[in-house]
């Protein structure tokens, strides 16, 4: 009976698609989203994208979500929701803040629009002779509702709560001072936060067999990040800009970018380096044959272009870029250069040597050699004449 041994345990391998997670980076520039309001305004790109997001949500049950807001100055988590009062209301506050049907114009918060509610209005019907109704609380959960998915309804009612906090605390200081957003710290954020769901779900056991084969077997989470720019990332975030690309691709993470006004460069090296899909679908491609409106352009592409995930992709062709713009800014004029001076130690890049041949960044000083100094001229040599062709006598020619 001692030769019997009953512990012996075997690997459980489970046949289910790993969970995706899904963290979008939604640039709120204020500036960026009044030049595209004649085109597409905030309020609809946050619809589309919470069908898109509602669409991801319905792969699988396992699947995550996290947005991101790149706003002025700072980086704030819209979903999940920093702020516990306005993620989770109580039953007794009133809703005008979290009620999904909200509308967001131009950064402020408008009037809700009215809607027909599939079981009537809100509170007891009037009795005039019909069959009596039964009554309605007024003091219902919001995630109570039996008629919306509740994981649906939770990431729309985080969102708007979270978004419509951030637009009531941005100041006219901070919109006229700061024209940019902090895209590096949205970026930074992500990667922290795909960091701490990944080591949440990777199991772990006492026993050095289990460790190992829990390193060896397939990842239990699959990460992505999905970035929706308006504006261009400003040349003074260029080095934790690239910081974070790094980052992103020695985990493998991909970042994929969809840019609705213009085209920027550090947004087109990450999604170069990360293997990620990078598409411009500019407001100006509205007025020619070449390319949809972003109002209607931005749901499809959204759902064909980055809806599969890395699992999916390696079955899929993914949209690829013609050509990427490698080139980078310099940190003297914040000037997009072809050809510039590296520094050796903090890697800053110049346009042209600075003053007294110092870095601006660390101070290094730079050996720049015989750059600049005027070139010797070197005296041309004289050729010595022939003067025996010259006088006819060398070898004649053969007749």
């Amino acid at each position: 009976m001692d030769a019997v041994d009953g512990t012996e345990h075997y690997e459980k391998t489970s046949s289910e698609p790993p969970a995706s997670l899904l963290t979008i980076v939604l640039d709120t520039n204020p500036h960026a989203w009044a030049l595209l309001q004649p085109t597409l305004t905030l309020s609809q790109a946050v619809a589309n994208l919470l069908v898109f997001i509602n669409a991801h949500l319905a792969f699988n049950n396992a699947n995550k979500v996290a947005v991101i807001a790149s706003h002025l100055q700072r980086a704030e988590f819209l979903y999940p929701s920093p702020h516990s009062s306005l993620a989770l209301p109580s039953k007794d506050a009133p809703q005008t803040l979290h009620d999904p049907d909200t509308e967001i114009s131009d950064g402020l918060l408008s009037v809700p629009k009215p809607r027909l509610k599939l079981n009537g209005p809100r509170g007891p019907a009037p009795t005039n002779g019909s069959a009596p109704s039964l009554p309605r609380s007024n003091t219902a959960h919001p995630t109570d509702d039996a008629n919306i998915y509740r994981p649906f309804h939770q990431v729309s009612t985080a969102l708007f709560s979270s978004l419509a906090h951030l637009l009531a605390t941005t100041t006219a200081n901070s919109i006229s001072s700061t024209p940019t957003t902090a895209l590096a710290g949205a970026l930074t954020l992500a990667l922290t936060y795909i960091n701490k769901q990944t080591v949440l779900l990777t199991p772990t056991s006492s026993t050095t067999g289990a460790t190992t084969s829990s390193l060896n077997a397939s990842p239990s989470l699959t990460s992505r990040i999905l970035v929706l720019s308006v504006s261009a990332a400003s040349p003074t975030q260029y080095i934790p800009f690239m910081n974070t690309i790094f980052a992103a691709q020695r985990l493998q993470i991909p970042i994929d970018v969809l840019s609705l006004s213009g085209s920027s460069s550090f947004l087109q090296q990450a999604a170069d380096a990360t293997n990620g899909t990078y598409i411009s679908l500019d407001s100006r491609q509205g007025s020619s044959s070449t390319g949809p409106p972003p109002a209607h352009g931005l749901l499809p592409t959204l759902l064909l272009a980055y809806l599969p995930d890395a699992t999916s992709r390696t079955h899929l062709i993914s949209p690829t870029q013609a050509s990427v713009d490698f080139r980078a800014a310099c940190f003297c004029h914040r000037k997009v250069v072809d050809i510039g001076f590296v520094c050796s130690i903090c890697l800053s890049i110049f346009c042209e040597p600075p003053d007294g041949a110092v870095c601006l960044t660390c101070g290094t000083h730079l050996r720049l050699g015989d750059y600049g100094a005027r070139p010797a001229v070197v005296m041309r040599r004289k050729k010595k004449k022939d003067r025996g062709r010259r006088e006819g006598t060398g070898t004649p020619a053969p007749r």
